[in-house]
């Protein structure tokens, strides 16, 4: 591993375009490494390299596999990677902010305009003694079953995260994705129970997913719902497979499932336009993806994809312009007709932990 990091920073003292990433329960570490610092993007999906996408706009940057040399190496375990107790401070004009932003979402849903509405705030903390690769190893070691990632364009900005749900994966036809909901803060070994408004915000993901998704697939087959760890989070899972149908392709199906009922809401366009409006903020590549498209498999003719929603992330910026590093740090709450606006501030609070332990901030 030594190596491999050295080789990160000579790319980011050259401030040339790459990306770490591990996924999810996986012991390998793979990179990208640009060999210029070229804005590529993904057009048609028939591309190769990894893939990187906002919430809004069509614009999705590629670092191509014909660009990049690619490395691997093996993760070793370090020492600790448990939590100590962390006590969030209370901010609140942000809270009080964004608990206003949940009953408007609460309203419209009432008044019959939406079902359902995924919420977001932003949050920006100063950082002393930022060092990527030291935050990074710690980010893989407490999220082993998160997909965790580093990626940075000098173009674009520095982008981390550890991400739970996983957008399409699919080998040439074959796909499988998952509707992801819920979420509530694991309290020791107590079993995780699931209030009615969880369940039902559930459901709407699954059915948005299999009703967009039936035009262009066949041979569908969905799970039961069941509970995922993500870290000290807990989430509500249903795992969707199928096959996509000879004439449809790969750039349709993420189409259909982006942005997904778990970070926009429902009715897809409704939520999205009620969301741009009331936000107060841009989301940039927060709730967009980002993973491998068309990766070759064992066998040279097989394609693979592995694609993940951008969530619990953060941006870092820095630079002379600045007095301090800083992290953006986004978080999100499925907004139903039965949410309360405090427990969603609450929720959001526990998601904004997810990185402040990371970055060792302070309460």
């Amino acid at each position: 591993m030594i190596d491999f990091y050295i080789k990160v920073k000579q790319q980011q003292a050259q401030n040339l375009p790459f990306v770490l990433y591990r996924k999810p329960n996986d012991i390998k570490l793979a990179g990208f490494f640009q060999n210029n610092d070229h804005l590529y993007f993904a057009e048609n999906f028939e591309e190769s390299g990894f893939v990187f996408a906002p919430f809004e706009g069509s614009q999705m940057i590629l670092i191509p596999k014909k660009e990049s040399v690619k490395w691997e190496t093996l993760i070793t375990s370090s020492a600790d990677s448990t939590f100590s107790d962390f006590k969030e401070s209370e901010d609140r004009q942000a809270k009080e902010h964004f608990e206003k932003l949940v009953q408007k979402g609460i309203d419209a849903i009432a008044n019959g305009i939406l079902k359902k509405v995924v919420l977001s705030r932003k949050e920006i903390v100063g950082l002393s003694g930022f060092d990527l690769v030291s935050i990074f190893e710690k980010l893989i070691q407490s999220y082993p079953t998160a997909f965790c990632y580093c990626w940075f364009h000098p173009k674009i900005g520095l982008w981390m995260g550890a991400t739970p749900e996983r957008l399409l994966k699919a080998t040439n036809k074959k796909f499988s994705t998952m509707a992801l909901a819920g979420t509530q803060k694991l309290e020791g070994t107590a079993e995780v129970i699931w209030e009615k408004k969880e369940m039902e915000e559930q459901q709407f993901v699954t059915d948005f997913i299999i009703n967009n998704l039936k035009d262009l697939s066949s041979e569908v087959s969905v799970s039961s719902p069941y509970t995922i760890q993500a870290g000290t989070l807990a989430h509500i899972k249903t795992d969707i497979e199928g096959v996509i149908k000879e004439n449809s392709s790969l750039k349709q199906i993420v189409s259909v499932l982006h942005p997904t009922p778990a970070v926009c809401g429902l009715p897809k366009d409704a939520a999205k336009a009620f969301i741009l409006e009331n936000e107060g903020y841009e989301r940039e590549y927060y709730t967009g993806f980002l993973g491998e498209l068309n990766k070759e498999g064992f066998n040279k003719e097989e394609l693979k994809t592995d694609l993940y929603v951008n969530l619990r992330c953060m941006q870092i910026k820095m630079g002379a312009e600045l007095a301090m590093t800083q992290a953006h740090l986004y978080m999100g709450c499925g907004i139903t007709v039965d949410s309360i606006p405090e427990k969603e501030w609450r929720e959001s609070v526990n998601k904004s932990a997810t990185m402040k332990k990371i970055l060792d901030l302070e309460q």
